[in-house]
C-alpha cells in the first residue's frame, strides 16, 4: 500500500470501527476468528486499519463489538501503537443490523468522527482524502467511481450522486454512479437520523444516510484510483490477498476486472 509522506493535521481525532458481526460466510469455510484478526498477506486485518488511522491522526479507536468480543478484543490489543486509546464498545444487540452498532457509540463521540468497517481494508491515502476535504457540517461518504474495477457489484453498496452530493444509496439501486467503500467522516448529527430511521427498534446505516441524502447533507469524496476491498465473503479474502501480495512484492496490482491500477507501492 502507497504511505502518506508526513501525518496529517486534522480535527477528527476519534474513528469509531464496527465489527460487531459474527462474520458467518467467512465463518462458514471454517475461518473462526473475527474478521478483523484475519490475516491477509501475513498481518491482520485491524493491523492495516489501524495504521491507516494513526497515519491520518486518529488518537483515540472506538471498536464496536458484539459477537466473541472478549475473543476479538484479546487480539485487537497487541496491534494498537503506543500514543492511541482503544476503547471497547459492547453492542448487546449486535444480531441486528449495523445502524444499531453506530448508535451505541453515540455517547462516546460528540464532535466530528471518522467512521468504518471492521472488515474493510483501505489504502492509507483514502483515510487520510476523506479526513483532509470533509466538510465537518455534513455526513461525508467515500466512494469509488471505478465500477468496473469492484469485486462483487452485486454485493456492494450503491450510491447515487448528482455532483459531490450523494441523493440515494442502497443496494437495491437500478441507478447508481459510484460505490460506498464503508468509510465516512460524520457529523454527530447522524445519530439523530439513525434514531428517526428506526423501525421496531433497529435499523441499518444505510437507512441513516439515506434519510440525510434525502435532507441534502451527504456528500460523496472520490477515491479515484485508490484501492479497497471488504472482505465478506471467502472470493473477497481471496482477492485482498492478491493485491497486497502484489503490492508488498512491488508489483502493479490488478484490479477485479483485470485492468491495472495508478497505485504504487
Amino acid at each position: 500500500m502507497s504511505r502518506p509522506e508526513a501525518k496529517s493535521r486534522t480535527s477528527i481525532t476519534d474513528a469509531v470501527i464496527l465489527m460487531a458481526g459474527s462474520g458467518s460466510r467467512l465463518r462458514a469455510i471454517g475461518n473462526a476468528l473475527p474478521k478483523p484478526l484475519i490475516q491477509v498477506a501475513g498481518r491482520p486485518v485491524f493491523s492495516y486499519t489501524i495504521e491507516s488511522l494513526q497515519k491520518a491522526g486518529i488518537e483515540t479507536v472506538h471498536v464496536v463489538a458484539g459477537s466473541n468480543s472478549d475473543a476479538l478484543l484479546t487480539g485487537l490489543k497487541p496491534l494498537v501503537p503506543v500514543g492511541m486509546k482503544l476503547h471497547a464498545i459492547h453492542n448487546p444487540d449486535w444480531q441486528k443490523q449495523n445502524g444499531i452498532s453506530v448508535l451505541v457509540a453515540a455517547a462516546h463521540v460528540q464532535s466530528p468522527f471518522l467512521l468504518t468497517m471492521g472488515d474493510h481494508l483501505f489504502e492509507p491515502s483514502i483515510v487520510d482524502l476523506a479526513i483532509q476535504t470533509a466538510d465537518l457540517k455534513q455526513l461525508n461518504v467515500a466512494v469509488d467511481r471505478k465500477l468496473n474495477a469492484i469485486f462483487d457489484l452485486d454485493d456492494a453498496m450503491k450510491v447515487k450522486t448528482s455532483g459531490e452530493c450523494v441523493v440515494a444509496i442502497g443496494k437495491n439501486l437500478q441507478d447508481y454512479d459510484a460505490i460506498d467503500t464503508g468509510l465516512f467522516v460524520c457529523s454527530p448529527e447522524i445519530f439523530e437520523y439513525l434514531e428517526q430511521a428506526k423501525r421496531n427498534g433497529d435499523c441499518s446505516l444505510a437507512d441513516g444516510v439515506g434519510a440525510m441524502a434525502a435532507d441534502g447533507k451527504v456528500r460523496a469524496i472520490n477515491i479515484g484510483d485508490a484501492w479497497w476491498q471488504d472482505i465478506d465473503t471467502p472470493e473477497m479474502l481471496a482477492q485482498a490477498e492478491k493485491v497486497l501480495r502484489d503490492l508488498n512484492d512491488g508489483r502493479t496490482p490488478m484490479n477485479a476486472r483485470g485492468a491495472p491500477t495508478s497505485q504504487k507501492n
